[in-house]
């Protein structure tokens, strides 16, 4: 993959598109099938999309999309998130609901992708740091 990146992406340094090839496969890939199609996305960075014919396909393209954004957050000298999976979270927040409330956040967030309403609100609060 990372030849094909380096003919696509012919400005980036080798080195930075090395790094951000590291960074992204720490990133968690949520998929999604509509219509015979996947999409893909990371919580990571959730306004960064892949898709394909195939689960494997579009899992490739969100890789391959991811590795393209990170690389040029890196050479941009940007912020790129941490991979959501490795970075301790030691701080909790906690917040009352009904119980259709909670019942509408978890639905919505199983038909985004997410695996939990954690991770959904987290995706959701954090979209506009990158956008």
């Amino acid at each position: 993959m990372l030849k094909k990146l380096t003919k696509l992406n012919k400005k980036f340094d080798t080195k930075i598109l090395i790094k951000a090839k590291k960074i992204a496969e720490k990133y968690e890939i949520t998929l999604t099938q509509d219509d015979g199609e996947w999409y893909g996305n990371s919580i990571e960075m959730p306004n960064i999309f892949g898709d394909g014919k195939t689960s494997k396909e579009c899992i490739r393209n969100t890789k391959e999309a991811l590795i393209t954004t990170i690389a040029y957050l890196l050479e941009q000298r940007e912020i790129v998130p941490a991979p959501i999976n490795k970075e301790e979270r030691t701080e909790k927040v906690n917040i009352s609901l009904t119980h259709e409330e909670k019942n509408i956040l978890s639905a919505s967030a199983l038909s985004h992708g997410y695996k939990d309403i954690a991770d959904y609100i987290r995706a959701k609060a954090f979209t506009h740091q990158i956008a």
